[in-house]
């Protein structure tokens, strides 16, 4: 019998979207092995997420709340999580591949001497009751599969949207346990001033329900534009695979793929995507994937729900048009 944590994230007292699917995972690992899955809740005054964390698969809630933990910081967030595990140890931590789960958790692996798996797209328990943590290395190209048989606990981020968001049961109940909150006064050496929302359509890509895709196919930085117009026209984001990236035609924020996001949209449109599978890795959580490609070879048909075989640039002002949106 495990018992696997999953860290909570919150956001202006909101459960960060992202990270939500991590319950949905830990209680399948936790049907495998008879185990209990247990969310970790840091913050102030965020006791009112204990019933959503349970609704969406914790057996139980470990409320670690206090004044100084009311944002983010490395240093308290560290000091309480390595405190909680050294003393309780689970046998698995999950946390989200977020800018704050890749900042935390490294820290609290360092402290705890234990090995950690960034960026997972997949994670299983072998039969002798390892977690196999799987995810892209050597430049993307390869996926390898990363165990850690000695050192506990098994401690891994998984990025955003590569599982699905699990089922909400209302009315669920978890046992939750409010734990002391003890920080030292080196733990406090930086305060956050204030907090700035920087509003970038990048930001919006993991939660998009329509994304506009571009590659190497679009031929320049001006032919993105096609893009833009596409995805404002259906209310939508642009995206982008590592091609465009790697040549300035647009922000590295924008790429899709093993190196970049994981996305789950609606509808996900690729516009001169070859398909690569560094690429399609992250969109196969897409609902529905139109390909546009001049090259009726391309792997990303073999991918797709429907294919256009064409130019980009004339496929694209022809669909503007039927969508009675000007070029």
């Amino acid at each position: 019998m495990q018992d696997i944590w999953v860290v909570a994230e919150t956001n202006c007292g909101v459960l960060a979207g992202g990270t939500l699917e991590l319950w949905g995972k830990a209680r399948s690992l936790a049907q495998s092995c008879d185990g209990t899955v247990t969310a970790v809740l840091l913050g102030a005054d965020v006791a009112p997420l204990a019933a959503q964390l349970a609704a969406y698969g914790a057996d139980t809630v470990l409320l670690a709340q206090d004044p100084e933990l009311a944002q983010y910081r490395t240093l308290p967030y560290t000091a309480v999580l390595t405190e909680l595990i050294g003393a309780r140890k689970p046998a698995i931590v999950l946390l989200g591949a977020t800018s704050q789960g890749r900042d935390l958790a490294p820290r609290v692996a360092g402290r705890l001497r234990t090995g950690l798996t960034a960026d997972c797209l997949e994670l299983i328990l072998d039969r002798d009751g390892l977690l196999v943590q799987t995810k892209p290395s050597y430049g993307d190209n390869v996926m390898v599969d990363i165990v850690i048989p000695e050192h506990r606990p098994q401690m891994a981020t998984v990025r955003p949207h590569v599982f699905p968001l699990p089922e909400k049961q209302e009315g669920r109940s978890a046992k939750v346990e409010e734990v002391s909150v003890e920080l030292e006064a080196s733990d406090l050496t930086t305060r956050v001033r204030e907090i700035i929302v920087e509003e970038q359509q990048a930001s919006k890509l993991e939660e998009a329900d329509v994304i506009v895709a571009g590659g190497r196919g679009m031929g320049s930085r001006e032919n993105f534009a096609l893009l833009e117009k596409l995805a404002h026209a259906l209310g939508g984001v642009v995206g982008a695979t590592r091609p465009p990236v790697d040549e300035g035609w647009i922000d590295a924020a924008y790429q899709i793929g093993q190196s970049g996001k994981t996305v789950a949209p609606k509808l996900f449109i690729a516009c001169g995507i070859s398909g690569a599978v560094q690429h399609t890795v992250g969109i196969e959580k897409s609902k529905v994937i139109v390909a546009i490609n001049k090259d009726a070879s391309a792997p990303i048909f073999n991918f797709a729900t429907y294919g256009i075989v064409g130019d980009v640039r004339d496929v694209i002002p022809a669909l503007l048009q039927e969508l009675g949106a000007s070029e």
